[in-house]
């Protein structure tokens, strides 16, 4: 009898888990990958990209491609799960599995702060980094801000990184005395769930560059024709060019099939990544994994990929009895790109308790380094 594996989303998390369940699955039952867009990007890239290191087809790749490796790719809209029944429907098709994996990440809500994407370009978006790259490529000085919209959103590193790889393009221009680089943070601190040391070390990095960092000032209006942001508090700040990172929240298909709790992301188990619905799991940034310090597991690619392992395992286990259970535990790293050819790294245990403990170490050639070659791993492993 052969089974299907269903998987929706091919980021990160999707891509993971297809490729392991397809290595792992007998070549009777069916893997399926369905996402609506054609193409697959590297998100760690598009840092790279907003300072013209990198064009987008040097980390995009088609996901039609997955079909060489024995994975069935649809592209389509998902309109509709249904995860009692573990059905779905998506680009005119109606989908039955025996397993499903939600992992259809965050999307954006600029919208949610009034002027904010009118105003500036957004990070995290291909087309916004695009654009932000331009910008800056014509910037010859006056007052740019960084912000981040709301204190929870996903790759906590990334923002910061930006900040510092802009100050490093605007030195390498000559530009940098001519611009004042501020960073408005809806967060206490640079990735707080990480800890206080390890948020002390990336702000260190920010502020030894000249970058003002202004913590817990939530945006709550921007005007884009007199370039001003408004704080909740009252502050305000003007601003030449703004680059954000937008407010998250899981997509309207994921809410409306009754996946979400009140926080809005989809509960499950801590190890097994087993959503309330039998056969249902979900992976990466549509998650929510309370932690013991009271604040949830950070969402990031490092994590997707380790859940998606942990599941395609456990999946093949229980259909095949090969291989042995596995649990997630909680296990990440990031890199922290800083400029001037280094990189940082921050890793550690964030399951332990009663807080996380992580480590940074400083800036140096071979981090850098090792991300450039785990980009190059990545699109040749998975495409």
């Amino acid at each position: 009898m052969s089974r299907t594996a269903l998987i929706l989303g091919a980021g990160l998390g999707g891509l993971v888990a297809a490729e392991m369940l397809r290595k792992q699955l007998p070549a009777a039952d069916r893997v399926i990958a369905i996402d609506r867009a054609a193409e697959h990007f590297f998100p760690p890239s598009l840092l790279w990209l907003l300072t013209g290191a990198r064009e987008p087809a040097d980390f995009t790749r088609p996901l039609s491609r997955l079909e060489r490796r024995g994975v069935a790719f649809r592209q389509g809209q998902i309109v509709r799960i249904d995860p009692a029944a573990r059905r779905v429907e998506a680009g005119g098709e109606s989908f039955d599995a025996d397993a499903l994996i939600v992992a259809l990440g965050a999307e954006y809500a600029p919208e949610a702060i009034p002027g904010l994407a009118e105003a500036g370009h957004n990070l995290y978006t291909l087309e916004g980094a695009t654009a932000a790259r331009d910008a800056l490529a014509e910037f010859t000085g006056g007052r740019i801000v960084l912000l981040t919209a709301a204190p929870a959103y996903k790759c906590p590193a990334a923002p910061y990184e930006a900040a510092l790889l802009v100050e490093d393009f605007l030195r390498r221009r000559g530009v940098r005395d001519a611009t004042t680089l501020q960073f408005f943070a809806a967060e206490p601190q640079p990735m707080v769930v990480a800890g206080p040391e390890a948020g002390a070390a990336v702000r260190g990095l920010i502020e030894a560059r000249g970058i003002a960092h202004h913590p817990q000032q939530q945006v709550s209006a921007v005007d884009a024709v007199s370039r001003r942001l408004t704080f909740a508090g009252g502050l305000t700040a003007q601003f030449d060019l703004l680059l954000y990172v937008p407010p998250h929240r899981a997509p309207a298909v994921v809410r409306e099939a009754g996946l979400t709790n009140e926080a809005g992301w989809i509960p499950v188990d801590r190890h097994t990544l087993q959503t309330p619905f039998e056969g249902v799991f979900a992976i990466g940034d549509v998650t929510t994994i309370p932690l013991k310090m009271g604040r949830p597991l950070p969402k990031a690619g490092v994590f997707a990929h380790g859940q998606a392992e942990t599941v395609a395992a456990n999946i093949a286990h229980a259909w095949t009895g090969k291989g042995a259970p596995r649990r997630f535990d909680g296990y990440g790293m990031c890199f922290i790109e800083a400029g001037n050819g280094r990189a940082g790294i921050g890793k550690g245990d964030f399951y332990a308790e009663p807080t996380p403990q992580v480590e940074v170490r400083p800036p140096g050639l071979l981090w850098h380094a090792g991300k450039i070659l785990y980009e190059k791993y990545w699109l040749y492993r998975r495409f």
